[in-house]
């Protein structure tokens, strides 16, 4: 399963002229389906996006936590900073907010270029990703809240439309193995 989570001021979603799904801040997640994915996969995928800290500390201001930036910066200069790197400047979830999440399915995650004609024959065929991905849905609102996750129409030719805030982009794969959109799974 591959997600594409957007940190967003507002995303809303079209489908014939009229909005079936809004939300304020929170995320945007783009959900594709690989026909390999089972169950473990939209796990991992719901507990990554719930617990990812992509919002700033309400107390600090800060975007990121100090420790992960760090490995970045010179050692005299994180040495330099190391009382505050002890204080809590750890970024914030969608869920320590109260934001909310929009789902939007997604098939052409999966999709390559042969040639310049895209190909999607890696991507979970529709039969089976409409119950998969109700599944996801419905997962997201148990393990949050369930007026919080919101979704767009599977299958439908949709607007999407979205106030990226920072802009903030993460790109997430599930599994123990990667797979490549070749349709073959590596080991990892």
């Amino acid at each position: 399963m591959r997600a594409v989570v957007q940190r967003v001021a507002s995303a809303s979603v079209e489908v014939d002229g009229r909005t079936v799904s809004a939300i304020g801040p929170g995320l945007l997640v783009l959900v594709g389906l690989h026909e390999s994915d089972v169950e473990s996969d939209a796990e991992y995928i719901c507990r990554k996006v719930l617990n990812m800290r992509l919002f700033p500390n309400e107390k600090t201001g800060k975007s990121w936590d100090q420790n992960v930036i760090s490995s970045f910066l010179p050692l005299s200069f994180v040495t330099s900073r190391i009382s505050e790197m002890r204080n809590d400047n750890h970024s914030s979830t969608v869920m320590q907010r109260n934001y909310e999440v929009l789902l939007v399915s997604q098939f052409t995650l999966y999709g390559v270029l042969k040639g310049n004609k895209p190909d999607f024959h890696v991507a979970m065929p529709p039969i089976a990703a409409k119950p998969f991905y109700a599944s996801l849905v419905e997962k997201f609102q148990k393990a949050y809240r369930m007026d919080a996750v919101k979704d767009g129409v599977f299958g439908a030719m949709m607007k999407v439309n979205l106030v990226n805030d920072g802009p903030v982009t993460m790109q997430l794969d599930s599994g123990q193995s990667s797979k490549n959109t070749n349709g073959v799974i590596e080991g990892s």
